[in-house]
């Protein structure tokens, strides 16, 4: 399939490991220029290293380390992107991690943080970033948000809460930036294979009195397809999303999670 993406730039968020490393690697061997925004500069100095021992067509991949918590971040990125490439043609917002744990532990700077980073963070760099779209009449945001959203666990409800907030935003939004040719989707992924997942393992092995392994193997029980989702799996709807292939989607959900949604 020829996505044309060729000479586009995009920016990811979150992008030193996991879904965003994968979605900016995909992208980069599309020929598609790559600003890698994260927190940790270490992390993102090896994931460019990374990412520019692939093949990719001429594009390049530059680094912005940043704290989307903070609200002079999404102007800084934005910046940078548009001083050393001259345009933003695709934003995949990925950052988040999101504090688990039992609702009786968790206080209210557990839901605070969260919501300041994700769906602030995303709402705060697409606001950035949107009128140098709106000035070239094009664009693509993906906003990667999570299964949770739909159905949230009993220890993860800080996150749970951000993404259904996020669902919604992404749906609303999506009709005022359509006017302008900007389409805005949402990729939910199910349990995915990342450091993430480890992590979820084990507060679950904690809360329940297994070991890790044991929860891991519940978690895997859990999704019908009996395998968690890949990064790569993300990356690939992703290039289709921000190709011309799909000119017509905007303002919707796309749920990958081994089929663990239990409705609509």
């Amino acid at each position: 399939m020829d996505l044309n993406l060729s000479g586009k730039v995009a920016i990811v968020t979150g992008g030193s490991a996991g879904i965003g490393l994968a979605c900016a690697k995909a992208l980069y061997c599309e020929g598609v220029n790559i600003v890698l925004v994260a927190r940790d500069s270490e992390k993102l100095a090896q994931a460019i290293n990374t990412i520019q021992t692939l093949p990719s067509m001429g594009a390049r991949a530059i680094a912005v380390s940043a704290d989307l918590t903070q609200t002079e971040s999404a102007e800084k990125i934005v910046a940078t992107t548009l001083q050393r490439f001259g345009q933003i043609d695709i934003l995949i917002n990925n950052a988040g991690a999101p504090r688990v744990g039992s609702f009786l532990d968790l206080q209210d700077d557990a839901y605070l943080d969260t919501w300041n980073l994700k769906p602030l963070g995303y709402i705060r760099l697409i606001r950035a970033a949107a009128p140098s779209m709106i000035e070239r009449q094009k664009g693509c945001i993906i906003n990667i948000i999570g299964s949770a959203g739909r159905t949230p666990g009993a220890n993860f409800l800080p996150g749970g809460m951000s993404n259904a907030a996020l669902i919604n935003f992404t749906r609303g939004v999506s009709k005022e930036l359509a006017r302008y040719n900007i389409r805005i989707v949402a990729i939910s992924p199910g349990f995915t294979a990342t450091d993430r997942a480890n992590h979820l393992a084990e507060k679950n092995s904690q809360a329940k009195g297994i070991s890790i392994e044991e929860a891991k193997a519940e978690l895997v029980q859990s999704i019908p397809l009996g395998q968690l989702v890949q990064p790569d799996h993300i990356a690939a709807m992703t290039l289709f999303l921000v190709s011309d292939q799909a000119a017509s989607i905007t303002g919707t959900e796309i749920l990958i999670d081994g089929g663990f949604t239990p409705g609509l």
